[in-house]
């Protein structure tokens, strides 16, 4: 039998509210859930005294992006102190999440000397603090003009690296195929984590749940949309199932700290679910296998965990298969959040990535236009 994937939980919030509905409840906890919710308590406890928030660090200088429909863009930089930058890193989240995704890797590419960085992050439209967008304005293609619009504004010259994770990295293939030009002129480098170029519900995924005719995702976003108090309350009661459920799909390891786990579930909560649903059909429907060669004229990265229940490994292999050059790196028992289940690992490999982006210089730019003329 094939295992339910992630975008199941359209809402984990969601979902739960047809179980909480049917008398599902939270079974007597164990004496490892015990201590969870011990390090849930003095975690949420530690916040409340002013210890930093998971994925702020180092501070960020907020602004906002007006995509080309008019939607509101929550947005931040960090400039290097002290140096002209050599490249602009652009850091994509994926669905359900926001910019917070990027806890680790916000600060590694900061920190950055040889080559410096500055580093732009932003929430994709109807997640984290962006504003919420019409229903009909959810589907990648729209996000790809979106990270395009936030391009020309926060980053309107130089070099650009661009980082995706699941439907960040979808982002990245829509504004390839939106804008290759883009790509040949300005992209020095691209990595995907954890992502797809179509066919998401072939594997891993059932193609039903991707759709909002399945009427346990209409039913959700419904009732979120009619009811969204009750919503709410059914979070907070089923807090515990749906905190199991994260743990359960965003992570290869189950023993993953419990803080990492509430940094998912806290962005999962923070997004309404009729805003979440209002992205199934464009995910199941997503099919940008085309526009990978745009990518060849880049330096590219693929990152995978090989554990990951919601873009199943093979999804990235078909995409280092269409890209022979990029670098591959895949990671045993790692879940679909190798950025922040095993960090290290991936910062290395951004590193790596940047290292390489900024060796080609304005001169690789001119190269590669002179042999695409």
């Amino acid at each position: 039998m094939k295992k339910p994937g992630l975008w199941q939980t359209v809402g984990v919030a969601g979902g739960v509210v047809g179980a909480a509905a049917t008398g599902v409840a939270v079974g007597a906890a164990t004496r490892k859930r015990r201590q969870i919710a011990t390090d849930r308590r003095r975690l949420a406890t530690q916040l409340s005294h002013g210890a930093t928030e998971p994925g702020t660090q180092p501070p960020g200088e907020p602004s906002s992006v007006v995509a080309d429909d008019g939607v509101r863009l929550s947005c931040e930089h960090i400039d290097p102190e002290g140096g002209r930058a050599a490249l602009t890193v652009v850091l994509v989240h994926g669905f359900a999440l926001d910019r917070r995704t990027w806890h680790f890797q916000r600060r590694s590419l900061a920190e950055l000397t040889g080559p410096v960085a500055r580093v732009v992050l932003y929430d994709q439209r109807s997640h984290g603090r962006s504003e919420r967008a019409p229903r009909e304005s959810c589907t990648i293609a729209q996000l790809g003009h979106d990270l395009d619009a936030v391009i020309r504004t926060l980053a309107p010259e130089g070099p650009l690296v661009l980082v995706g994770h699941s439907m960040g990295g979808m982002t990245i293939m829509a504004l390839a195929e939106q804008n290759p030009d883009l790509f040949v002129q300005r992209v020095a480098g691209v990595a995907l984590v954890s992502t797809s170029a179509g066919a998401v519900g072939a594997s891993g995924l059932p193609a039903a749940l991707l759709s909002r005719h399945n009427p346990v995702i209409r039913g959700a976003g419904l009732l979120a949309r009619l009811q969204p108090r009750l919503v709410s309350v059914v979070r907070g009661v089923a807090g515990d199932l749906i905190w199991s459920i994260t743990r359960s799909f965003a992570y290869g390891d189950r023993n993953v700290a419990p803080w990492l786990v509430d940094l998912v579930d806290t962005m999962i909560s923070t997004n309404a679910v009729d805003a979440l649903t209002d992205f199934v059909d464009t995910v199941g429907t997503h099919d940008r296998v085309a526009a990978l060669p745009a990518l060849a004229t880049c330096e590219v990265l693929v990152v995978a965990g090989e554990a990951d229940r919601v873009i199943p490994f093979q999804h990235s292999e078909r995409i280092a298969a269409e890209l022979p050059e990029a670098e591959f790196v895949r990671i045993p028992g790692v879940g679909h959040l190798p950025v922040l289940e095993t960090p290290e690992l991936v910062d290395e490999a951004l590193v790596r990535l940047v290292e390489r982006s900024a060796a080609r210089g304005p001169k690789g730019f001119l190269r590669r236009l002179g042999r695409r003329a």
